[in-house]
Parts: C-alpha cells; structure tokens; sequence
C-alpha cells in the first residue's frame, strides 16, 4: 500500500498542475461572465484539493492509521460535489469530479479492508 499511496499523490499532483492549467487556459478563451468565473473557481478549487490529497497521501504513506485516508476522502468528497454542481457549466470538471471520487473512496475502502484483516 505505500508505493501505491506514493504513486497516486504523484499523479494527483501532476494531474493538480494539469487541473490548473487548463482552468487557466479556459478563463483566457472565454468571455467574462458570472457563470464562467463560478466553474473557473471551481475549477482551481478541485486543482488544489487535488494537490493537498497528493501530498497527503505521500505524506501518510507509511503510516496504518486512517487520518490520511479520512483526509483525502473528505478532500475528494468536496471535489465531487463541485464537480456535480458545475457538470452543466463545464463538462470537463465532471471528469476530474468523478476520478476524485474514486480515488477517495477507492483508499478508504482499501485501507478498512486491509485493517479488518
């Protein structure tokens, strides 16, 4: 389970910069509006719960306690629900929505099965 946390805040981490860039990118393409500043806000948000849950899970790696695991599922809870409440705004934020769901959910569930055992 450590490399797999390790690897996965590495991912997280680079997908937050790619996150970033693209809501970046975005805010320059598209005409100023309130509904566009909302998802590009939103945007920047999920960039940068994504990047807190890389480092903590690289951070917790090789610790057994649920803290970190806790951590990056209420981060990625947080990231879904933008993700939700901006799906018809912009299409895109609802895929990085629904993989911050999994990955959460994914290490919670991982963590409580192999702690059960």
């Amino acid at each position: 389970m450590k490399v797999t946390k390790i690897v996965v805040g590495i991912i997280m981490i680079v997908l937050a910069i790619i996150i970033f860039v693209q809501s970046i990118v975005k805010g320059f393409g598209n005409p100023i509006s309130a509904i566009r500043v909302y998802a590009g806000t939103a945007e920047l948000i999920v960039a940068l719960l994504y990047l807190a849950s890389g480092i903590v899970y690289i951070a917790t790696c090789g610790i057994d306690g649920l803290g970190g695991d806790i951590a990056g599922l209420s981060m990625m809870l947080i990231s879904w629900i933008l993700g939700l409440l901006t799906f018809k705004i912009y299409l895109p934020l609802q895929l990085w929505a629904w993989l911050a769901l999994i990955i959460g959910v994914g290490f919670f569930v991982w963590h409580i099965i192999l702690n059960r055992e």
